[in-house]
C-alpha cells in the first residue's frame, strides 16, 4: 500500500496542522483558511439553532486551533475575538458547559498573546458574572477575573486596568438596588474583598467601593461592606504571613516559646538544652524545646524579609465624617425600622464606633443611642460597652460621654450585682476614660476607686487599674490616699513653683524632641561611647585651630591685666571685701540652714530631675546625628524601660494604650471559680497534643532497651540461683501449697488456649 502524504492528513488532524502552521505560516495558509471557513459555518449553524447544535466536539477543536495560531494571520482572524464575545453575550444561557469554558479559555489565551487588551476581556466576561444562572460558570468567571488582575499587577501596578474594573464595580453598586439586584452588589463586594485580601488592590478607591457597598439599599450588601472594614485587614495580614512562610500549623507551643523569649524576642535555646541535660528528660521539656526552635526559625525568617507598609481600609476613607453619619442614620436610627437583626446591628455599631474613634469624629447622637442598651439584662451587652469605649476620644465633649459613664456605673457597678458584672462595668469605664479622662466627675471617680478593697479579684484589679490610669493623667481627681508617692511629690513641686497643670478639654500634649532620648544618652555613658566622641571632637577642634594658624602667644602677652581663675573654687564677692568667712561663722550658717536646704531639695527634686533630663536631651541632639542603629537601640531601651515600669509600679499600662478596637471579652476581666466542662475538656485536649496513645505491645520489642532483673535471673545457671530465697522457699513448700500452685498453672494454660 503506498504511503500517504502528510498533506492529505491535515484536514482531519488539527493538532498536526497547528504544529506546521507555527513553523511555517506562509506555506500552510490555505489549510488554515479551510479550517477557518469551516469554523465560520459551524458558528452560523450554532447561532441559528443554539439548542439543537450537536457538533460540539469538532467546534471546540476549531476554536482552540484558531486561538492558538491567530497571531500568525492577524488580518484574517481580526473578527475572531468579537465572534467569541458575541456568542458568550447572547447565548451563554443555552451553550453547553464545555463550550462556554472553552470560549473563556480561548479569550484568556488571546489576552496573553496580546490580541485583545485586558480591559476588553474584563468588559466581555464581567457582565456574565451577574447574569448567568450556572454556579460553575460564575465560579470560572470569578476565578478568571481574579487571576487576570493578579497577573497584571504582579511586577508593577496596572493603574489603567485597575481603574476600569473599579469603575465597573462602582457602576454596579450604584445601579443595583433592592432585593432583585442584591446578587450584583454581592459579587462586587466579594470581588473587591478578595483583591484586597491578596494585596492586589490597596488604594483609597477600593475603600470607597466598599463604602458604597456599606451604604447600599440591600441588607446583605450592607453587611458585606461592614464586614470588609471590620475584618479584611486581619485576613490580609494572615495571608501575607502565610505567603512568607511565617505561619505554622502547630501552634501548641507558642505560649511556652513566648515565655522563654529573651532579649530581642529570641528564645533561650542554649538554656533549655542545658536544663534538659541536667534535669530529668520528659516529653514536656522536649516539646518546649521544639516549640522554641520553631519560634526562633520563624523570627529569623521574618527578620530577613522586607516589611510592607499596609494601611488599614478604615484609614483610607475620603470622607469618614459623612460616611459615619450616613451609616448611622440609614441603619441604626428609628427611620430604618427593624430592617436588621441584633447581630447585624452590633456589627454596624462596631464599625461606626471604630470610625468615630479612629478619625476622631463628632456624632453626638451615637452616645444617646447606646443608653437604652446599657443594661445587664441586654443580650450581648459587652458588645455595646466595647462600642462605647471605641467611640470615645479626647475631642468628644465630656457632657456627651458623662451620661454613658453614669449609666454604666448605676447599672453595673454596685454591691448588689455579681462580681463579673461589676468587673465588666469598671473595665468599660476605664476603657472610656483612657481615651477621654474628663468624662467623669471627681466624686464618681472616687466612689468607683473604693472597690479596690473588694474580695473579688477581677473587681479589685479593675478598680486598681482605674487608679493607676488617673495617677498618670490627673492625680488631682483622686483621693489623697490613692495618688501615690510620685504623683503627690510632682503635684507639690508644681504647686510650689506655680506651674500646676490641670487637665483641660481640647488641649493636646505636644511632644518636643524624641521621646526616651535620655535613655540612649545614659546607655552611651555606660558603654563609654561618649568619651570617644569627645576625644574625636577635641581632635577635630585642634585640627581646625591648626588650619586657621591662630597665634595665641601675642594675645597672652598683651593681656597683662587678666589672671587665671579656677572654675571649681568659690570666692567671696561681698561689698566689704573682707575675704572668705571664718570657720565659726560658716558653721553657724550651715547649722541654721540645714533644715531649709533639705526641705527645698525635697520640693525641687522633681523639677531638678526634669531640668537635668531636658539638658541631657538637648546636649545629645545638638552634639550628634542619630543613625538608624541609634534609633533601633532607642526602641530597645524604650521597650525595656516600659516593661520595667509596668513590673515595678508607676503609671499603668492602660494609660498609654489607645487601640483602634476593644475586644468585648477583655471587659470581663480575669475569671474566678471552677471552669465548666467545655473549658476542662479543652485543657485536657491541649495537654494531649503531641502524645502517642494506643497499645504498647510490639513497640517495646522493636525499641532498644535493657532487660529486667527477672529476665536476667531466668538465663542464669541454676547453681548460681540455688541459694536464693525464692528457690529455697519452693523446696520448703508444703504439699498443699504445691497443689495450689500446680492448679493455678493448669488453669492459666487452659485460659490461654481458649483465647488462641
Amino acid at each position: 500500500m503506498p504511503k500517504r502524504r502528510r498533506a492529505a492528513l491535515l484536514p482531519n488532524n488539527i493538532a498536526l496542522l497547528q504544529n506546521l502552521v507555527r513553523r511555517d505560516p506562509g506555506s500552510y495558509k490555505e489549510e488554515f483558511l479551510v479550517q477557518y471557513r469551516h469554523y465560520a459555518t459551524q458558528k452560523e449553524i450554532l447561532v441559528t439553532n443554539p439548542s439543537g447544535f450537536h457538533d460540539t466536539d469538532a467546534f471546540l477543536d476549531q476554536i482552540g486551533f484558531i486561538a492558538q495560531v491567530c497571531t500568525c494571520y492577524p488580518g484574517d482572524t481580526e473578527e475572531f475575538p468579537e465572534d467569541l464575545a458575541e456568542l458568550l453575550r447572547k447565548h451563554h444561557t443555552v451553550l453547553p458547559v464545555e463550550l462556554r469554558e472553552k470560549i473563556v479559555q480561548s479569550l484568556m489565551l488571546l489576552r496573553n498573546r496580546g490580541v485583545i487588551a485586558s480591559e476588553r476581556l474584563i468588559q466581555i466576561i464581567f457582565p456574565l458574572l451577574t447574569t448567568t444562572n450556572s454556579k460553575t460558570f460564575r465560579k470560572d468567571i470569578y476565578t478568571t477575573i481574579v487571576r487576570l488582575l493578579k497577573h497584571a499587577n504582579r511586577n508593577a501596578k496596572a493603574p489603567k486596568l485597575n481603574r476600569s474594573v473599579q469603575t465597573l464595580l462602582f457602576t454596579l453598586l450604584e445601579s443595583s438596588d433592592g432585593a432583585a439586584a442584591a446578587s450584583d452588589g454581592l459579587w462586587a463586594a466579594k470581588l473587591t474583598r478578595e483583591l484586597w485580601r491578596r494585596s492586589i488592590w490597596d488604594d483609597p478607591r477600593t475603600a470607597e467601593i466598599m463604602k458604597q457597598a456599606a451604604l447600599h439599599g440591600n441588607t446583605k450588601v450592607v453587611i458585606a461592606g461592614v464586614n470588609f472594614f471590620l475584618g479584611v485587614d486581619r485576613e490580609r495580614e494572615k495571608a501575607n504571613r502565610k505567603k512568607r512562610g511565617l505561619d505554622d500549623d502547630d501552634d501548641s507551643g507558642d505560649d511556652s516559646a513566648s515565655s522563654d523569649d529573651g532579649e530581642g524576642g529570641k528564645p533561650h535555646i542554649a538554656g533549655i538544652k542545658h536544663r534538659m541535660g541536667i534535669n530529668k528528660k520528659t516529653g514536656k521539656r522536649a516539646r518546649k524545646l521544639d516549640a522554641a526552635m520553631r519560634a526562633l526559625k520563624k523570627k529569623e525568617k521574618g527578620a530577613a524579609l522586607p516589611t510592607q507598609l499596609n494601611f488599614a481600609a478604615i484609614h483610607l476613607l475620603h470622607d469618614p465624617q459623612g460616611f459615619a453619619e450616613r451609616l448611622f442614620s440609614q441603619t441604626l436610627s428609628r427611620s430604618s425600622g427593624n430592617k436588621f437583626t441584633l447581630e447585624q446591628r452590633i456589627q454596624i455599631l462596631n464599625l461606626v464606633s471604630r470610625l468615630i474613634g479612629v478619625h476622631k469624629l463628632s456624632v453626638l447622637g451615637f452616645y444617646s443611642y447606646l443608653l437604652k442598651y446599657l443594661t445587664p439584662k441586654q443580650r450581648d451587652v459587652t458588645q455595646f460597652m466595647a462600642a462605647a469605649a471605641q467611640s470615645s476620644h479626647d475631642l468628644v465633649p465630656p457632657d456627651a460621654l458623662s451620661p454613658v459613664i453614669r449609666k454604666i456605673a448605676d447599672e453595673f457597678v454596685s454591691d448588689g450585682v455579681a462580681a463579673e458584672v461589676a468587673a465588666a462595668g469598671l473595665n468599660a469605664i476605664r476603657e472610656i476614660l483612657t481615651r477621654n479622662p474628663l468624662a467623669i466627675e471627681a466624686d464618681l471617680l472616687q466612689d468607683l476607686t473604693e472597690y479596690k478593697g473588694s474580695k473579688s479579684k477581677s473587681v479589685m484589679m479593675a478598680a486598681r487599674s482605674l487608679i493607676g490610669l488617673y495617677r498618670g493623667v490627673a492625680p488631682e481627681m483622686l483621693a489623697r490616699k490613692d495618688r501615690g508617692k510620685i504623683a503627690s511629690m510632682e503635684m507639690s513641686a508644681a504647686a510650689a513653683a506655680g506651674q500646676a497643670k490641670k487637665l483641660q478639654y481640647g488641649v493636646e500634649n505636644v511632644v518636643e524632641g524624641i521621646p526616651g532620648l535620655e535613655l540612649l544618652e545614659q546607655w552611651r555613658k555606660e558603654q563609654g561611647l561618649d568619651n570617644d566622641d569627645e576625644d574625636a571632637a577635641a581632635k577635630e577642634a585642634e585640627d581646625d585651630d591648626d588650619a586657621w594658624n591662630i597665634d595665641l602667644s601675642d594675645s597672652e602677652e598683651s593681656d597683662n591685666g587678666w589672671i587665671d581663675v579656677e572654675s571649681d573654687k568659690e570666692y567671696d564677692v561681698s561689698d566689704d571685701g573682707a575675704g572668705p568667712p571664718k570657720d565659726d561663722e560658716s558653721d553657724e550658717e550651715d547649722d541654721s540652714d540645714d533644715s531649709d536646704k533639705e526641705q527645698d531639695a525635697e520640693e525641687q527634686q522633681p523639677d531638678a530631675k526634669r531640668a537635668k533630663t531636658e539638658n541631657v536631651v538637648q546636649n545629645l541632639m545638638a552634639r550628634k546625628f542619630l543613625a538608624p542603629a541609634d534609633f533601633q537601640k532607642l526602641e530597645e531601651l524604650r521597650t525595656k524601660a516600659g516593661l520595667d515600669k509596668i513590673l515595678h509600679g508607676g503609671q499603668s499600662a492602660a494609660a498609654g494604650r489607645h487601640q483602634d478596637s476593644v475586644e468585648a471579652t477583655s471587659l470581663l476581666g480575669s475569671k474566678t471559680g471552677k471552669a465548666d466542662k467545655e473549658e476542662r475538656m479543652a485543657a485536657v485536649m491541649e495537654g494531649r497534643q503531641d502524645r502517642q496513645f494506643g497499645s504498647k505491645k510490639g513497640k517495646k520489642d522493636s525499641q532498644q532497651h535493657s532487660t529486667t532483673n527477672k529476665e536476667k535471673a531466668r538465663k542464669k545457671n541454676f547453681i548460681m540461683m540455688i541459694h536464693k530465697r525464692d528457690v529455697q522457699g519452693k523446696n520448703k513448700k508444703s504439699l498443699r501449697d504445691k497443689q495450689k500452685s500446680l492448679r493455678a498453672h493448669i488453669d492459666k494454660q487452659k485460659k490461654s488456649k481458649r483465647k488462641s
